[in-house]
């Protein structure tokens, strides 16, 4: 019989958790709170979930220091639904903008404001998208599909600078964002801070987005999140699926500026987008309406929640008046003994990334140049000394060790050891 503690697992996603949390999610799955019920039976609407609810929201407020004017929502679309959520709202609220000045200067003459402004959306609507890897190319093809290519500006496509592969991201002078300008500037700029796939990390917030306020920016932080530090303060909405640092599969996690709900912004109406041939999103994705319902719209998964509360609230604990950068120097030190151990046998190993972009979470790698039956070997070996899930993804092969937050010191220094070990025999 293989044991929990015989196991340690890299893989990219669902992820490891805590031993603990899932011991006490067991106990909660059959009788959470002795209520005689388990933890996914009980209402959504019940005063336990609203508690449950609380309680995460503040665990996470209080690890990435969230402000006052932040909201935190939950949903179930998955960072995948996301790229699509980001769209439907955020294009919305810039649509509704141009409105409401075009009808300051032409008055309440209705067909001339729906002329200038189908003019206005046909030129000017503009959603940036920095490319950088395999999800943000995902977002930017969604954002596509729901609005149309020529809304869409690739500011980078990083595979253009890396012989058609991602690996790099190109220094911030060759990017070409939307101009700013009196008008106005994208609806948003988008990005992935770390590409799960490819390994790719952005090392700080982008400089040219610094102090930037005419875009809206929104960034995918589902396979970093609570891992570092974040300055929430320069992000208008960041969102994150749970299943790696977080929880388990089930919902994803916005955070997101208040001033973009109501009574500060105001979306444009279903039927208005309709006459300018613009999608109209589902309303399980539509942020006014999660917000306003505290996130309980729909029947939320209580218990994925819950487990995202347990998650971050023993990080709360751990790591006191450190915070989440308490967590970040583990992150850190993990990351450091696995690429120096690949640096060491660079005959045996190659990175994949350039080394500026390196993410700390996914470590992809090649053996022997991408062999693939030596790459099979060394799989096999590691999964003998209970190192498994390391295998790339399909759509790039290799190495992937994913080295999320659950994924202990001691792991990670058995995975240096057998790298160790493997260059020195193979």
């Amino acid at each position: 019989m293989v044991n929990r503690s015989d196991i340690n697992y890299f893989g990219a996603g669902p992820a490891p958790l805590p031993t603990a949390v899932l011991e006490r999610a067991s106990q909660a799955l059959l009788n959470y709170q002795d209520k005689g019920l388990g933890l996914c039976e009980i209402s959504h609407r019940s005063p336990e979930a609203n508690a449950i609810l609380a309680d995460t929201k503040q665990a996470l407020t209080t690890l990435l220091d969230i402000p006052d004017d932040y909201e935190i929502l939950f949903l179930q679309s998955g960072g995948t639904g996301e790229f699509s959520a980001t769209v439907y709202n955020l294009v919305s609220i810039w649509v509704e903008k141009k409105r409401a000045k075009i009808a300051e200067e032409v008055g309440d003459n209705k067909e001339e404001v729906l002329k200038r402004l189908r003019k206005v959306v046909d030129e000017e609507l503009k959603l940036d998208y920095l490319v950088t890897g395999s999800w943000s190319l995902k977002a930017s093809q969604e954002a596509a599909r729901l609005i149309g290519a020529k809304h869409i500006n690739v500011a980078v496509d990083a595979r253009k600078a890396n012989d058609g592969k991602f690996g790099v991201i190109p220094s911030e002078d060759q990017w070409s964002l939307t101009p700013r300008s009196s008008a106005g500037g994208p609806a948003f700029v988008y990005f992935c801070d770390n590409e799960t796939v490819d390994g790719i990390e952005f090392p700080s917030f982008p400089h040219s987005l610094e102090g930037d306020d005419a875009p809206l920016v929104c960034a995918d932080m589902s396979s970093n999140f609570i891992s570092r530090k974040v300055d929430v303060r320069k992000y208008a909405v960041i969102f994150g699926g749970a299943q790696k640092n977080i929880g388990n599969t089930g919902i994803a996690i916005v955070i997101m500026r208040k001033s973009l709900l109501p009574p500060h912004s105001t979306p444009a109406s279903p039927d208005l987008l309709r006459e300018l041939g613009l999608s109209v999103g589902p309303i399980v994705l539509d942020y006014p309406t999660i917000a306003k319902n505290n996130s309980l719209y729909n029947t939320l998964p209580i218990f994925d929640v819950w487990v995202a509360g347990q998650v971050m609230n023993g990080l709360v604990d751990l790591y006191g008046t450190k915070r989440i950068g308490g967590q970040e120097e583990i992150s850190d030190e993990k990351a450091r003994l696995i690429y120096e151990a690949l640096e060491k046998h660079s005959d045996v190993y190659r990175v994949v990334p350039d080394k500026s972009v390196r993410s700390r979470m996914n470590i992809c790698f090649r053996v022997h140049g991408g062999d693939a039956e030596k790459e099979k070997a060394f799989l096999a070996g590691a999964e003998k000394k209970g190192l498994v899930g390391l295998k790339g993804h399909r759509s790039v092969g290799g190495i992937r060790a994913s080295n999320y937050n659950a994924v202990s010191l001691d792991g990670t220094k058995l995975l240096v050891s057998y790298i160790e070990e493997y260059a020195k025999t193979t």
